[in-house]
């Protein structure tokens, strides 16, 4: 396996004792919340391959729930994680499984707050580098590494020109864009990682001219 920075061995600043199993475990917590657009109010936790092996030894548990709470890698508080969210009285529920073919660091959240919800899969790859790839049913790859927008839009002929015309006229830079659909003709999403936020008048723009029904801009993690 190549590394390809001295944070892939090393990790980012955190509360271990993990990268893979703590730092990254806590940056899907937090791109998790950050999806949800809301404080949760409660959550399903599922750990899958090596961590459900691991999840309470190697503190995987308060790792996830510390950054559904917002907690950033290195907050000391990721430590009490579960007694915090137990005081704020956010319902949190873990359950482990298996899935063939996936990475060994895999957790699925199914979170719910405020009259939204989200479900995303995630996967550690190590070094506190993580990837969602699944977002309510929705093949995706979202890094937590760039703002990020998340669009769901009806699949239709011209909306992702219109998305990255107006995204080039405002001079932002697309890293990264995936799109998926549920059917043809039906709902369809798009997940865009940027080199730089977007201004509140060009997100304006996006919803008054690409036609989306909902949208998200998620800051790096």
């Amino acid at each position: 396996m190549g590394y390809r920075s001295a944070f892939d061995i090393i990790g980012p600043a955190m509360v271990g004792p993990s990268s893979s199993h703590t730092a990254g475990a806590n940056r899907i917590g937090q791109m998790v919340r950050q999806l949800l657009g809301a404080p949760p109010q409660a959550a399903r936790v599922t750990f899958f391959n090596s961590f459900a092996e691991t999840y309470v030894g190697h503190s995987t548990d308060r790792a996830t729930v510390g950054g559904l709470l917002g907690l950033r890698t290195d907050d000391a508080r990721n430590r009490d994680a579960l007694d915090i969210a137990r005081g704020m009285g956010v319902d949190v529920a873990f359950a482990t499984g298996t899935l063939d073919g996936f990475h060994p660091n895999c957790v699925r959240i199914e979170a719910q707050g405020a009259g939204a919800s989200v479900t995303a899969v995630g996967i550690s790859v190590g070094g506190g580098r993580i990837s969602i790839i699944e977002l309510d049913g929705y093949n995706v790859r979202l890094s937590g590494e760039y703002p990020t927008l998340v669009l769901r839009h009806i699949d239709r002929i011209g909306v992702v020109e219109t998305i990255g015309t107006i995204l080039a006229r405002a001079g932002v830079n697309v890293s990264h864009m995936e799109i998926d659909r549920k059917r043809r003709g039906g709902e369809a999403i798009a997940v865009i990682e940027l080199d730089h936020a977007v201004a509140a008048d060009t997100l304006a723009c996006l919803r008054q001219k690409a036609g989306l029904l909902t949208i998200r801009q998620l800051e790096a993690v």
